[in-house]
């Protein structure tokens, strides 16, 4: 059986497609579904349904999924041990993290590791999107919750809060709330409710059953712009707002909990541009807990 058929078998299945496998591989579509069609003939099995609109694995691709995989981890840990390129810390980790911890706190330290790693190539993606780690959409996972499903290699990093903020110029405009009652009567800044990827960021209804703000966006980043703006109170992430002046708690004694846990795929362990990435990040948490304290 050919290694290589293997591997782009294990892209078609994480992708979902055969056209998107063969962007991600850097091959032509042609070539990867010839590719496909040469490991089912060498197993004599069908691995793959194929539709217009993409794949999908049949009862063996699934099966043969699971053995793919435990390949795979033994090929990465042998590069590794035999002293392949990941020894030097070269290649790519992509980090899929939420906006306000991804800009606001990896975005600024991160390019610290490409010039101690000039090899080390790293993508940061910080969008409000779940990613896949098993199927490879990413291979560091910054998440508000610990990931129930998958063979992951988890840890918490750091806890912080949430609380209700609003603008100066707001506050002096339209008064400051003495209640959680008093915020009704007040603008409202939220998220976009029906576009939350994770029941743990469903988190207004722990301050007030009554929140129902007048503008809503789909990004931290973005409610912490609109309440800078004068927009209104919203409920911003502490660490990222206690950096604008302009910003004032409103009720402070009202605070929401969350904790980040960084996961990656238990069959990447191995590789040390994983784990120097990994470190990275958890020791620049432990180094910055003040601030999310």
């Amino acid at each position: 059986m050919d290694w290589d058929n293997v591997r782009i078998f294990l892209a078609v299945a994480r992708a979902g497609q055969i056209l998107l496998a063969a962007k991600r591989l850097g091959l032509n579509h042609a070539t990867v579904a010839r590719r496909m069609t040469s490991l089912e003939d060498a197993l004599n099995t069908r691995l793959l349904t194929r539709r217009t609109n993409g794949c999908e694995l049949t009862q063996a691709g699934e099966e043969f999924l699971a053995f793919a995989e435990r390949v795979e981890t033994e090929m990465l840990s042998a590069r590794s041990a035999l002293g392949d390129e990941d020894v030097a810390i070269a290649g790519t980790v992509r980090i899929g993290a939420p906006d306000g911890f991804g800009v606001s706190f990896l975005a600024p330290i991160l390019p610290q590791l490409t010039i101690r790693h000039p090899e080390l190539r790293i993508q940061l993606v910080p969008v409000p999107v779940s990613f896949s780690l098993s199927r490879r959409e990413a291979d560091i996972a910054i998440t508000v919750d610990l990931p129930a499903q998958g063979r992951l290699v988890a840890k918490r990093l750091v806890d912080y809060s949430l609380a209700l903020y609003a603008s100066r110029s707001y506050l002096a405009e339209y008064g400051t709330p003495v209640s959680i009652d008093d915020v009704r009567g007040h603008r409202l800044v939220g998220y976009v409710e029906d576009l939350v990827i994770n029941p743990s960021l469903h988190y207004a209804p722990e301050l007030t059953r009554d929140w129902h703000p007048s503008f809503e966006i789909s990004s931290a980043l973005g409610q912490v712009a609109t309440v800078r703006a004068g927009g209104g109170i919203g409920i911003l992430h502490t660490f990222i707002a206690q950096d604008y002046p302009e910003l004032v708690p409103v009720l402070p004694n009202h605070k929401i909990s969350r904790s980040y846990w960084l996961s990656y795929h238990e069959s990447v362990r191995s590789l040390r541009r994983i784990k120097v990435v990994a470190d990275f990040i958890s020791a620049a948490v432990v180094e910055a807990e003040e601030r999310f304290s």
